[in-house]
C-alpha cells in the first residue's frame, strides 16, 4: 500500500479550494440622486399592491430593470419587472405586489427594517444590483403589518363570513354575517363598518359573543346603498371590503375585513343598482 506524504494531501486541498465558485460581488451604492420611498393607493390595497415611489434629483437618466422588497416583516417575492427609464423627477411610481404578512399567535410583531433591491444601469452596461434602504420603522409597512396580524389573531380563533341566505326587502338587503369556531376563547364581535358603497347596519351594537363553549354565531345585519352617483360604481375598489372589529378573551380589539363571495357581490351590485335608479 503506497504511502500519501502531507505535502500531496496539502496540495490537493489548496486544489480544490482553487476550484470553488467566487463569492458574488457585494450590491453596489446606488447612483447619486437617487431615493426611494413607499407609497400605497387605493386600489392597491385589495390586490396586495404598493409603489416603490422612486426621486431621481440627477440629469442622468437611470433605468429599472425590476424592483423587489425585502424584509423580515413580509415574505419576500421574486424580484418584479419595472422596465422604466427614470429621468430627473419629483417622483415615479413602480407598482409592485408584496408577500403575505410575517405573523405571530403570540401577538403583533414590530415592524422590520425594510430595503428594496433593484437591478439598474445609467448607461448601456448590464444592469448591476443596488439596494435602497427604507426609512426605518416605515409607516406604511407598519400599518399593512399591524392590519394583516391583527386580522390573523382573530382568524386563528374563528372564521368569519356572509351567511348564504340574504333576503330582498324594499330598500333593504338582509343576511348574516356568520361567525364559527377555529380555535380558542370567547370572541366578542363589537362593530361591523359600511364600505364605500354600502352602509351596514346591525340588529345590535356590539354584535354578539362566541362564547368559548359554542361553535357558531349568527348575526343579522342589513344593508343599503351608500352612493347612488355613477361615478361611485364606476370607480369603486373596496365596495365589499367590510370590516369587522372583534377581540378575543377580552383582548386588545382588531379589524378583519370580510368579503362577499362573488355570487353575493353580483346581487349586491343589481340590488343598489335598482335601489338607486340606476337598473337598466
Amino acid at each position: 500500500m503506497k504511502r500519501i506524504t502531507l505535502p500531496f494531501v496539502m496540495a490537493v486541498l489548496i486544489t480544490g479550494c482553487g476550484t470553488s465558485e467566487a463569492p458574488s460581488p457585494p450590491p453596489a451604492v446606488p447612483p447619486a440622486g437617487l431615493s426611494v420611498s413607499l407609497a400605497q393607493w387605493r386600489s392597491d390595497e385589495p390586490v396586495h399592491a404598493l409603489q416603490v415611489a422612486v426621486r431621481n434629483t440627477s440629469e442622468t437618466p437611470v433605468y429599472f430593470a425590476d424592483v423587489q422588497l425585502v424584509t423580515p416583516s413580509f415574505k419576500t417575492l421574486p424580484a418584479q419587472r419595472a422596465d422604466a427609464l427614470i429621468r430627473k423627477t419629483e417622483r415615479t411610481d413602480l407598482p409592485i405586489t408584496y408577500g403575505a404578512a410575517v405573523c405571530s399567535p403570540k401577538g403583533l410583531p414590530e415592524v422590520s427594517p425594510a430595503t428594496v433591491v433593484a437591478h439598474v444601469r445609467t448607461g448601456s452596461e448590464q444592469p448591476y444590483e443596488v439596494v435602497f434602504k427604507v426609512p426605518h420603522p416605515d409607516p406604511l409597512l407598519a400599518r399593512l403589518l399591524r392590519d394583516e396580524c391583527s386580522e390573523y389573531l382573530i382568524k386563528q380563533a374563528v372564521s368569519l363570513e356572509f351567511g348564504p341566505a340574504w333576503t330582498e326587502s324594499g330598500k333593504v338587503m338582509r343576511g348574516d354575517l356568520v361567525v364559527t369556531r377555529r380555535g380558542r376563547g370567547a370572541v366578542t364581535l363589537t362593530d361591523m363598518g359600511g364600505t364605500t358603497h354600502y352602509i351596514v347596519t346591525p340588529e345590535r351594537r356590539p354584535l354578539g359573543v362566541l362564547a368559548a363553549d359554542r361553535q357558531r354565531l349568527e348575526v343579522p345585519i342589513e344593508l343599503t346603498p351608500g352612493r347612488c352617483d355613477p361615478h361611485a360604481f364606476a370607480e369603486a375598489k373596496k365596495a365589499f371590503l367590510f370590516p369587522v372589529r372583534a377581540s378575543v378573551d377580552g383582548g386588545e380589539e382588531r379589524v378583519v375585513i370580510v368579503a362577499p363571495p362573488k355570487p353575493l357581490q353580483d346581487r349586491l351590485i343589481d340590488y343598489a343598482l335598482r335601489v338607486c335608479g340606476l337598473g337598466g
